[in-house]
């Protein structure tokens, strides 16, 4: 979704829905460096602080979350073409990014 979608979106949901708090995943390298997706990463806060200032936004570490996604995709014995959809991939991130969020909470 692209980020003016995105935002338009975020702000439907969170008018319908109660939301605690926002979990991003910050793009960084393995020497703790920004990667090239790191600034878009936190324009898209800057402008989600604008849109809905009283929802906190925490970012986590997201290295290493595609790999260990498509290692579980592997694991769940899909056919080839169904691991190579990105899409797949940044859901299965996303899920677990929020799973170890949770489970430091």
């Amino acid at each position: 979704m692209e980020t003016p979608q995105l935002m338009k979106f975020l702000k439907g949901y969170t008018a319908a829905e109660p939301v605690e708090r926002i979990i991003i995943g910050m793009p960084l390298n393995l020497d703790d460096t920004a990667t090239h997706a790191t600034p878009l990463v936190q324009k898209f806060i800057a402008a989600f602080q604008k849109h809905l200032p009283h929802i906190p936004i925490e970012t986590v570490d997201e290295r290493m979350s595609s790999k260990q996604a498509s290692q579980s995709i592997n694991a769940m014995g899909l056919r080839k073409k169904q691991r190579r959809q990105k899409g797949l991939v940044d859901q299965v991130a996303a899920t677990l990014l929020l799973q170890e969020y949770l489970a430091q909470r």
